[in-house]
């Protein structure tokens, strides 16, 4: 793919995933533009870590294509424009915390990475972790050094499932700050979540899913004029779409 590439940095087309008789994502539909921050809610069941996990390539999808900044899923470059923050943590137990960012560095071919690495960990108040392995570290603390590890890849799409479990409300602000530079960076971010008041000043738009399907999307002012409610907060926007009729 050419280098002058300006369509969507992600593009999702008929995307199906089952299990068995279970249709887990239904014939899906999405688009990413480059430098939007797109939240993923829906209620449990919903499909959302299903969605985020075939884009990324830990599921085989049923049926559809995946394209991220142009690439086909699965390809190197598809793997090198973008970055996955699992919501469980995957660390390794006996490396440090910054023999992880080192690890990341590598992987991304990042160069100049420590300044950038040593902000991350001091943003995050782990810093003074930074020799100890993963394996000590609380979960909250996991999850700060999964999230640096994200943010150090500088890949240009992240994708983060439900990346404010487990932090406290300091960190859940400092990632929030984090989301609005890496938006001023020109990153895209899709942010899969249940926890709606901190996703809710970050977002440009949301995509909510029910049973595998889209069934509402836009920014809150949209689906606030759609539901002739105009001062409905998000969560009040989610209930009402996802209610049963």
């Amino acid at each position: 793919m050419a280098d002058n590439y300006s369509g969507p940095m992600l593009a999702v087309q008929n995307l199906s995933k089952n299990y068995g008789r279970h249709m887990a994502i239904d014939q899906l539909d999405l688009y990413l533009n480059r430098g939007e921050v797109v939240g993923l809610l829906g209620p449990n069941g919903a499909g959302k870590s299903t969605l985020i996990k075939c884009i990324v390539g830990l599921l085989r999808p049923s049926n559809g294509e995946i394209r991220i900044n142009g690439h086909i899923r699965g390809s190197r470059e598809a793997r090198q424009t973008s970055a996955y923050v699992p919501e469980i943590p995957q660390l390794y137990d006996m490396l440090s915390v910054w023999q992880h960012l080192q690890f990341i560095a590598g992987a991304y071919e990042v160069k100049h990475w420590e300044e950038n690495a040593e902000k991350l960990l001091e943003m995050f108040e782990i810093w003074d972790k930074k020799d100890e392995f993963s394996k000590n570290l609380s979960k909250g603390m996991r999850q700060k050094l999964s999230l640096c590890c994200g943010v150090l890849s500088n890949a240009q799409m992240l994708f983060l499932d439900e990346p404010m479990v487990g932090l406290d409300p300091k960190a859940i602000k400092t990632l929030k700050d984090l989301i609005h530079q890496l938006k001023d960076e020109g990153k895209t971010l899709f942010i899969s979540t249940h926890l709606l008041d901190p996703i809710e000043t970050v977002c440009d738009r949301v995509i909510v899913l029910k049973k595998g399907k889209i069934i509402a999307q836009g920014s809150l002012e949209d689906l606030r004029r759609q539901l002739g409610e105009e001062n409905a907060s998000l969560e009040e926007v989610f209930l009402e779409v996802t209610a049963d009729v």
